[in-house]
């Protein structure tokens, strides 16, 4: 199983501050616990200050094809917006990333393993689990799992013609990384501080 918690309040301002959002709330599958009541308080205090052209509230937004009808039938709503602002865990917010392609897309979660079973998504995208979520520095692709060594501070030395080093089929994470934030314009975030991972918040969750 997994859980996933809203980020702090000041994370999701510095997202958000300034810009028109979009929203997508993930009620989650039986296998995820999603905070729900927290999840209303913060699009009430997104709309209330009029920052938000649209809202979908569903389940399973990680199966790619249902996902698509829906934001279908919102893209006049998803255009208006600056953002998108996905609450749900890792594997959601990359399948939202993914098909918005040009727009820049927001975890306001983190995500944390739990003991038990862990459902069955339906594509290659994998969530870490790891409580501190990095793709909104990195473009909504993970660095964790994109990467085979799982680096989270950019490209090694080996990849070569855009392939991995560790597995020649597989297209380099941090070059594709690299390649998203060039297209939604945020390369600016790559001269940040790295966000250095605390491996302390699986044991947290778990005991």
């Amino acid at each position: 199983m997994l859980i996933t918690e809203l980020k702090s309040r000041e994370t999701i301002a510095s997202l958000t501050e300034g810009k028109k959002v979009f929203i997508i709330n993930c009620v989650g599958c039986k296998e995820v616990h999603f905070p729900e009541k927290e999840a209303a308080g913060l699009q009430k205090e997104l709309s209330d200050g009029g920052n938000v052209t649209g809202v979908i509230t569903t389940d399973y937004i990680c199966n790619p094809e249902n996902m698509e009808l829906r934001l279908r039938s919102h893209m006049d709503e998803i255009q208006a917006a600056d953002a998108v602002l996905v609450l749900s865990c890792g594997v959601g917010v990359q399948t939202v990333a993914n098909y918005l392609e040009e727009k820049p897309v927001y975890a306001a979660c983190d995500t944390y393993p739990l003991p038990g079973f862990q459902g069955v998504t339906p594509l290659e995208y994998k969530c870490d689990q790891c409580g501190e979520c990095y793709l909104n520095l990195t473009g909504g692709i993970c660095p964790l799992t994109a990467c085979s060594k799982s680096l989270v501070n950019g490209q090694c030395g080996g990849a070569k013609n855009g392939r991995c080093e560790v597995d020649s089929e597989m297209e380099c994470g941090w070059e594709r990384i690299y390649r998203r934030l060039e297209q939604i314009g945020r390369l600016d975030v790559l001269k940040c501080p790295t966000q250095i991972r605390n491996f302390a918040t699986d044991d947290e969750v778990s005991e």
